[in-house]
């Protein structure tokens, strides 16, 4: 008996001995998944909102595990991706949860349809604080719910390019993305918001940042142009171009989902998801405000006006009167 066990007893040993003479698993020195976070700028009323969703739709759908994060203050970021319903925002969650003594978790937040995962930060009412300042709130709260740890191929962020106060420039002053995407169509207003945003890049890079433009995706092309030659001259690519089509804009106003594999505008948004994917972080060259107006004939720009400076009758209605001084002057000696 005693031989029986001092023989198991040696088989264990053994055991123990090989098992322990096993080289461990190396530490991983990089992270498992490496995340896309991509901060997608644009004029108010451009198409941001229009692109990302059936964007993030699409690259779902091949496959890939995409966040989607509202960070406009109107919060409409997710409304075509939810038929038009409104998710609840993360601040104004946050606000009530607080008041009721309780944590926010992330099915408070985070919703999904089909593989896309999506939230809004949302912001104060109109007078009641600042966007701006919000949006930082909403970060930090995102924090709290482990933003950093969660393994998603694309995080996509919705901003407002035509308001420049600090919460609107996050993620390109803080690294928080590794590159920007400009939405602009062939008109003024959108392409001078989108050369804000290539200079907000250039300023940053100069202070120790990383982010790039990884280029333009022109929205309602009607094939003037101004959007291609604005990509052109400040350096960065054309993503995609969607045309101004009546049947976009028809399924787009009925919340309809168009960036899908099957349909008829498919192959157009597999092609912006696969230049969106392996996009550089460009470092463009922001144009000066003539030379952003050069892009466009002088009689949609009034660049045939002259300033005329004003004089003291223009601004008073009289004539001015010279009247004495009280000024000593000392005569040289």
């Amino acid at each position: 008996m005693n031989m029986q066990l001092s023989g198991a007893a040696l088989k264990a040993s053994e055991a123990l001995r090989t098992e322990a003479g096993i080289e461990p698993d190396p530490v991983p020195t990089v992270a498992a998944k490496a995340t896309q976070i991509i901060a997608i700028y644009g004029k108010g009323g451009i198409g941001k909102s229009f692109t990302l969703a059936n964007l993030s739709y699409m690259m779902a759908q091949q496959g890939k595990k995409v966040l989607l994060i509202g960070c406009d203050p109107k919060s409409d970021t997710t409304s075509l991706l939810f038929g038009g319903r409104a998710c609840p925002t993360i601040i104004e969650t946050s606000t009530k949860k607080k008041l009721a003594g309780e944590q926010v978790a992330i099915g408070d937040v985070c919703f999904k349809r089909d593989g896309v995962y999506a939230m809004e930060l949302g912001g104060p009412e109109v007078g009641r604080g600042c966007g701006g300042r919000g949006i930082i709130h909403g970060f930090e709260l995102l924090e709290k719910l482990g933003f950093h740890e969660w393994g998603f191929d694309y995080v996509l962020l919705d901003f407002l390019g035509d308001v420049v106060c600090g919460g609107f420039g996050l993620p390109i002053a803080r690294d928080m993305c590794q590159k920007v995407i400009v939405v602009g169509s062939n008109d003024l207003q959108s392409l001078y918001v989108a050369n804000n945003v290539c200079s907000a890049v250039q300023y940053f890079r100069k202070l120790g940042g990383n982010v790039g433009v990884g280029g333009l995706v022109i929205n309602k092309d009607d094939g003037t142009g101004e959007a291609q030659a604005f990509a052109a001259a400040v350096g960065i690519p054309v993503l995609a171009s969607i045309p101004a089509d009546e049947d976009i804009r028809r399924k787009s106003a009925s919340y309809e989902i168009i960036g899908k594999p099957d349909g008829r505008w498919g192959d157009l948004f597999a092609g912006l998801a696969s230049s969106v994917a392996e996009a550089l972080p460009n470092h463009p060259q922001p144009l000066s405000q003539d030379g952003l107006l050069g892009l466009f004939s002088s009689e949609s720009t009034g660049r045939n006006v002259v300033l005329e400076p004003a004089t003291f009758e223009d601004m008073c209605g009289t004539a001015q009167v010279a009247k004495p001084s009280l000024e000593v002057v000392y005569d040289e000696v």
